[in-house]
């Protein structure tokens, strides 16, 4: 396997495959860069196909947390760590514990949370092993009730408030009533972010891959369930990836309708290539990693001392921080994810 060559290496620090036989581990960690600061970024359980498409993955990520902190203003860098297996057959506890251990030996360069297959429980165990997880610590969550460290909630609200500033810049509308999103993806950031929207009135479509996820969205929220397949070209004013990445390419963009793109999900475009495609065909694209950084403003504040208070307030900025992309995108006529990167790396390169 091709780690150096690899089409997604962008000079990573550290990248490490783990591996623990008793317990059946197969696990890799990269660490992206660590200029601003430690690597702070979710540890992912996935059933993926291969090992190749780990590898992929986990450097795609890696990379997206060192951008968004940056874009963000933390003290932090960018780092991610995947486990190969499916979560809901594969994990155990003394798997976790396993992790946490090669999570010890990175030093204090990496830093865990939770992400897709894995929750605060699962960091806690890992935990066990290791000081290097974020994420589980009980405190007051952004909206001053309790939260036990899931960076969920803060990453639904981020998504929404940006999804807000894109629909006001492209639409021209701050009202969302009858808004129609489509939501692809209902897990704990997904369904968040329905609520939010649900309770600003506007008119939602979901799928999932998990159908109790469907359900309950259809249920509680009045939600229209669509299929995978159809959730990409339904015709509505956004669409919102909420699940995993690389969604937007070639052939999904031709079928897209609606004129915003705001989602929280990491690396929603498959390639560099498909930011032009999507600004040539009018699409507003809000960079997947300046709208959710809801969740990584979280954990840093609850690593320094957490206020919820100041917690929202910097949350809140992500709109800010759209609106500075978008302005500058169309007075320059260039795509928002390269006007995006453009400004992160100003605040991590050396």
């Amino acid at each position: 396997m091709s780690v150096f060559s690899h089409n997604e290496f962008d000079n990573h620090e550290q990248v490490v495959f783990c591996h623990d036989e008793s317990t059946g581990l197969k696990a890799i960690i990269a660490i992206h860069n660590t200029n601003r600061g430690p690597a702070l970024g979710g540890c992912r359980m996935w059933n993926y196909v291969d090992d190749q498409e780990a590898l992929n993955d986990v450097l795609r990520l890696s990379k997206g947390m060192t951008y968004k902190s940056a874009l963000a203003n933390l003290d932090l860098g960018g780092g991610k760590s995947v486990i190969i297996g499916d979560p809901r057959k594969h994990k155990s506890e003394e798997l976790l514990k396993a992790m946490g251990r090669f999570l010890e030996r990175t030093g204090n360069q990496y830093i865990a949370a939770e992400d897709s297959g894995t929750s605060v429980p699962d960091l806690q165990v890992m935990g066990i092993e290791t000081n290097n997880v974020a994420g589980v610590t009980e405190r007051t969550g952004i909206d001053g009730l309790p939260c036990n460290g899931d960076p969920s909630p803060a990453t639904a609200y981020g998504t929404f408030a940006g999804l807000k500033a894109a629909v006001q810049y492209k639409l021209d509308r701050t009202d969302l009533t009858g808004l129609k999103v489509a939501i692809q993806g209902v897990g704990n950031v997904g369904y968040r972010l329905a609520e939010h929207l649900h309770k600003a009135g506007a008119q939602l479509f979901v799928t999932d891959i998990h159908e109790e996820q469907v359900d309950k969205a259809v249920r509680e929220l009045g939600a229209t369930a669509v299929s995978q397949k159809e959730i990409l070209s339904l015709d509505v004013d956004v669409l919102a990836p909420c699940a995993l990445g690389a969604v937007l390419n070639d052939e999904s963009i031709p079928l897209i309708k609606a004129q915003v793109i705001a989602g929280a999900s990491n690396n929603q475009l498959a390639a560099q290539r498909h930011d032009l495609m999507l600004r040539e065909r009018g699409i507003l694209y809000a960079p997947d990693y300046a709208i959710n950084a809801g969740g990584i403003i979280d954990i840093f504040y609850e690593r320094i001392g957490h206020e919820h208070n100041k917690v929202r307030a910097h949350i809140e900025t992500i709109s800010d921080t759209l609106m500075e992309i978008f302005r500058r995108a169309d007075s320059q006529d260039r795509p928002t994810g390269e006007v995006a990167d453009e400004l992160a790396e100003e605040r991590f390169m050396k």
